[in-house]
Parts: C-alpha cells; structure tokens; sequence
C-alpha cells in the first residue's frame, strides 16, 4: 500500500481539525500524498563509526512488526557504522515499554497505535515513524460469526494498545459500545489462553497472537482487521524515547533512527522479506515459516526515504493528526489533551535521521 495509498484518510482531517485545533492547538492540514513521485533508490553513503560506542537498550514486543526494522539494522551492519551497540528486551505491550522506559531500563522503544495516546499526554515522544499496520484483528469464537454477535458476549483485550483501538472500531461500526459486551482486560498471552480454552467468546488482539488463534482455532472467525477502517482510522507503529533522555542524547537519537531509516530501505523490498523473517525469526526462537506470512500480511512497510519524503510534504503530520482527532473522537484522550503534532512528534530529527 505505502504511504500513497491511504491518502483517503485525510478528507478526515480536513473534517476533524476544527475541533482539534479549538481542543489543543493542533495541527490542520490535508497533507499532500507521499509517493506521489517515486523515491529514487539511493545507495547509502558510507559512514565512519564514532569513536565511542553507545550501548542502548531497546523495547520491542515479539512479533515482526516491531522488529523487522530493529534485527535488520543490527544484521546490515548500520548500528555498529552509527557506533552503537544495541541490546533487545521483549514487553508485551507499549504501555509496559513506556513504563520500562521512565524507569531508566530502556532508551528507545517501540508502540503500537494504542500507545500513542500516552505520547499525545507527554509520557514519550515519538522520534520515527515504523510503519502502518494491518496486523490487530477481532476474531471471534463458535458462536460469534459476525460483528452483531458481540453483543452481550466476553470478549478479551488489552487496554490502552491497539487491541482496544481495532476493538472499539468494530463496535462502532455496527452500532454497538464496550457498554454492549463484557470486557475482559489482560494482557497478549493471556487473550490467546482464553481464547483457545473458550473462557471468552471473542477477543480483540494482534499478530502473531491473532495468527496463533486463527490456526488452532479452525472455528474461530476474523471479524475485522485494520484495513477494513481505513476509510476512519489509521494505525500507526512508531519508535519512541523519552523526552529527557532526547533531550540530553540528540545525537544519539538521530544515529538510532538513521540506522533504522537505511534497514527500511531494505527490509521493505518484497525480495527480501524472506531474508529479513529469517532474522526475526531467529531472534524469537521460531521456525521461519510462522514468521514469513507476519512479513507479507502484517503491515505496509515503509522505507526510510518514503517516510522522510511523507515529513517534507506533509503526511506524516497528517497521519499523527489522524490519528490524535481519532482519539479525541473516541474518548482516549480528553479535549483539553489535545495539541500540535510537533509537541510530540519530532519532525525535525526524522528529516535529520533521514540524510544519508
């Protein structure tokens, strides 16, 4: 899809702004579609280490979408031409990762579309954008075959991560309310031992816990997954620090986000996602099969330059600004939350992280 392909979104900030901008000062704009004009494909120039090495402990959770940049940047070589050296912890959620990073155990970290909300409230700021995501869905058991069937029925997720974001998507759109259902709140692992147990009759959760399911569950049934909302919502994926260590580590943080920039560049080619499924793989401990439909299914993967082209014409401000008045919308963030990209997203340092 790439950035290009989702430019219908926008005819929603258009829309939404208003109320953005009386809530928070945000940002209003119909940004202009990337892609539009194609990236040339650069070689990236060659870079000498500086001499001293930073050691960096990074947050991700065990799937593709939140290591694919991360493991093909360690494998390439582009962290160490950056004079870093990184370390990869595994959390279940954002919300854990952004705990795990105001305690001082991690410096960068990764989100899904649900833990934005904290960025938009100060907890982090976001530093680049990962990609946009079609890997959460609603699947539901012997007895939930549609939408409508959730009414009146247990249905598993996780709050504050985009388990809830995809979960209240698809109430909505066949007029129902978490009010409807009874909700049961715990984390990823737990969602797939109700689910395949029957301690609950639907669940809202992401890859590869959802691909789990679905493939021991032959009764169970995909009631929704992003794509089928991206005429109202857009799920983003981000990397993120906190605003004191960025603060005090610029340098550092543009050195993390341009060796992820030039891993994109790569892992984002369709010939080489076997290559980069393989790496993830090996890094969760898992046959490389389990992995590979993750890189082909899970997300639109975006190169660094795409991305850095999206800041320069305006759409990933956009997406960001999509995303908060979805938010605000929604009842995740309240009115007097609301506020300009720029207070959380740093633009600028993509731009910079991009040159190369």
């Amino acid at each position: 899809m790439k950035l290009r392909k989702v430019t219908a979104l926008f005819l929603s900030v258009a829309v939404l702004g208003g109320a953005l901008a009386a809530c928070g000062g945000g940002t209003e704009s119909t940004p202009t579609p990337a892609g539009t004009t194609p990236v040339e494909e650069t070689t990236p120039a060659e870079s000498t280490a500086p001499t001293e090495t930073v050691t960096l402990n990074i947050g991700y959770m065990p799937n593709y979408g939140s290591l694919w940049a991360v493991v093909a940047a360690r494998e390439l070589g582009y962290f160490t031409e950056e004079g870093l050296e990184v370390n990869l912890t595994s959390f279940q959620d954002g919300p854990t990762i952004i705990s795990a990073m105001e305690s001082g155990s991690i410096q960068f970290g990764y989100i899904g579309d649900g833990a934005h909300k904290l960025c938009v409230k100060g907890n982090a700021t976001i530093i680049g954008l990962s990609h946009i995501s079609n890997g959460d869905a609603v699947i539901g058991g012997p007895n939930v075959t549609t939408l409508e069937d959730l009414a009146g029925k247990t249905v598993a997720y996780s709050s504050g991560t985009s388990s809830e974001v995809i979960l209240t998507n698809a109430l909505n759109s066949v007029g129902l309310t978490m009010d409807d259902i009874t909700a049961m709140d715990m984390d990823a692992s737990a969602v797939v031992t109700a689910m395949l147990s029957g301690g609950v009759d639907a669940c809202a959760i992401w890859s590869p816990q959802s691909l789990t399911i679905l493939d021991q569950m032959p009764d169970a049934t995909k009631l929704a997954e992003n794509i089928d909302f991206s005429d109202i919502s857009i799920s983003l994926a981000s990397w993120i620090t906190m605003p004191s260590y960025l603060e005090e580590n610029h340098d550092v943080a543009v050195r993390f986000m341009r060796a992820l920039f030039k891993a994109m560049d790569y892992a984002a080619l369709e010939e080489n996602y076997e290559e980069v499924a393989q790496w993830v793989a090996d890094e969760l401990k898992l046959n490389v099969e389990d992995v590979v439909p993750q890189a082909r299914g899970d997300a639109d993967w975006l190169t660094g330059q795409e991305v850095v082209s999206g800041v320069a014409d305006g759409t990933v401000e956009g997406y960001y600004a999509l995303q908060q008045e979805i938010m605000l919308s929604s009842g995740a963030i309240a009115e007097d939350e609301a506020c300009p990209v720029s207070d959380y997203v740093d633009l600028d340092l993509m731009t910079e992280a991009g040159t190369y």
